[in-house]
């Protein structure tokens, strides 16, 4: 299993700017982070018996292949109201959250009667890393009573902003951080987090507000245990503040991506903006992948065939058509992945070319082989943990070639993907165009598992993608 060395971090930062880290204070995270993340399906609704079982799936299917941050996302401290009979929620997000006499969130009695530690411990029996998903901020309901801040004099309504509101979660408010006892909060929340002892913090809500990203990386640094930084978005990411975001190991730079057209598209986009700017303790994030089973927590309501869309349903809500269809978090109903088999080779071969983090969103019980095989491809792997974002060297009449180089080596890797959805599009392979000097280089499909040759034609799929490798004659 690979190593992840860490040393110490920390960062100065202004809000106009961030003074430049010394580079024995930055800890390091060499390759892209591998794992699995639970929002794709099971939203913010994951239980205590479908963690277990996602968590010894993970050991057996993908930690053989080098994945290892088993990551449980956001609503495992929400007390949700339940359907009756189920554990379905009837709510979004959570209004009754368990807090300690900190104000610090704890597991759900509803969803982890258990708690939280022994998925903790079981994931380190198995050698794995576990990682949680936090909200900027304080919780609302800590503000509400007032709790103490641990260590200080202060308590909650002394460090809240309750003017900094997150634009599609409620549950917080955001922190004051020129106030004296607001680093004292993080701290505890992270200390916290440290001692039952998370590997992995994605951080949400939390790119537009630097004193708060500077706020858990200090938490971090002081909580004395190596975790890494994952670091989401509230809103547009600002591509000239890389100094602050690289307080963190992982940065966000899309919306939530799914399983059609546009997650594609936002992805590309997202590629051509940030290509390059990868470094060697910070990657690029383009969010989880959505194969296989998703949706699991949101049933297709009676009388909807569920492929009706989330703003079709907005609507039929806002018009008063529809009573009791709640909009639950996630995108959409339960569902196989609707990504066509292209599609899923475009979207992972894009993965591997970006050095964008490998985190598998889909149920891991119910995973489908080929969705498996994509996901453990060996050159696949290979060309994401070489850790190099590769760049656009193509680009004409909906045909786009990337080329990711080997780090320290002549070799690599290239993707020709077809953008459009429409119809096939033949290509005759060009050295030039290959982003490559010569014609001195073997080349294989790896996809199609077969030798190619320069200037021979071949026929790139709808939305698809013929993935190569070129290595040194």
């Amino acid at each position: 299993m690979k190593k992840i060395i860490f040393t110490a971090l920390l960062c100065t930062f202004v809000l106009g700017g961030c003074k430049s880290v010394p580079a024995e204070e930055v800890f390091t995270v060499p390759t892209p982070p591998m794992g699995w993340n639970s929002f794709d399906s099971y939203g913010t609704y994951l239980y205590e018996d479908a963690a277990m079982k996602n968590l010894e799936a993970f050991a057996e299917k993908l930690s053989p292949h080098g994945y290892e941050y088993f990551v449980i996302d956001a609503g495992w401290f929400g007390e949700y109201d339940l359907v009756p009979g189920t554990s379905y929620p009837k709510e979004k997000h959570a209004k009754k959250l368990n807090i300690n006499e900190y104000g610090l969130l704890q597991p759900s009695k509803t969803y982890f009667p258990n708690g939280l530690q022994p998925i903790i411990d079981r994931c380190h029996e198995l050698g794995l890393k576990f990682g949680i998903h936090i909200m900027r901020g304080i919780p609302r309901m800590s503000v509400e009573r007032n709790t103490p801040i641990k260590g200080t004099n202060y308590r909650a309504q002394d460090i809240a902003d309750t003017t900094s509101i997150c634009k599609w979660c409620s549950q917080n408010y955001g922190v004051d951080m020129t106030h004296p006892g607001a680093q004292a909060f993080y701290d505890s929340w992270i200390g916290q987090l440290a001692d039952w002892g998370v590997d992995f913090i994605k951080a949400d809500d939390i790119v537009p507000f630097p004193a708060e990203v500077e706020a858990v990386a200090k938490a971090i640094k002081n909580s004395g245990r190596n975790i890494l930084l994952s670091l989401s978005p509230g809103g547009f990411v600002d591509d000239t503040q890389l100094d602050f975001f690289k307080l963190g190991n992982m940065l966000r730079v899309t919306p939530d991506i799914w399983d059609e057209q546009i997650g594609l598209d936002q992805c590309f986009k997202a590629w051509r903006k940030w290509q390059g700017k990868e470094d060697a303790n910070f990657f690029i994030d383009m969010d989880m992948i959505p194969f296989g089973e998703l949706q699991v927590m949101n049933p297709v309501p009676e009388g909807f065939t569920g492929n009706e869309s989330h703003a079709e349903i907005k609507r039929m809500k806002k018009e008063g058509k529809l009573k009791n269809i709640e909009l639950l978090s996630g995108k959409g109903f339960h569902r196989q992945s609707q990504f066509t088999q292209d599609e899923m080779r475009t979207f992972i071969t894009m993965r591997a070319l970006a050095a964008s983090p490998l985190m598998m969103g889909g149920n891991l019980l119910t995973v489908d082989d080929f969705s498996l095989s994509l996901l453990t491809n060996a050159e696949m792997i290979a060309c994401n943990q070489n850790a190099v974002m590769g760049c656009l060297k193509y680009d004409q009449d909906k045909i786009e070639i990337w080329n990711t180089p080997k780090k320290n080596g002549n070799d690599g890797w290239i993707g020709i993907f077809n953008r459009n959805a429409e119809k096939s599009q033949q290509y005759v392979l060009s050295a030039s165009e290959l982003g490559l000097a010569n014609e001195k280089y073997f080349l294989k499909d790896i996809w199609g598992n077969s030798e190619l040759s320069f200037n021979q034609e071949i026929l790139v799929p709808a939305n698809g993608v013929i993935f190569i490798k070129y290595t040194v004659k």
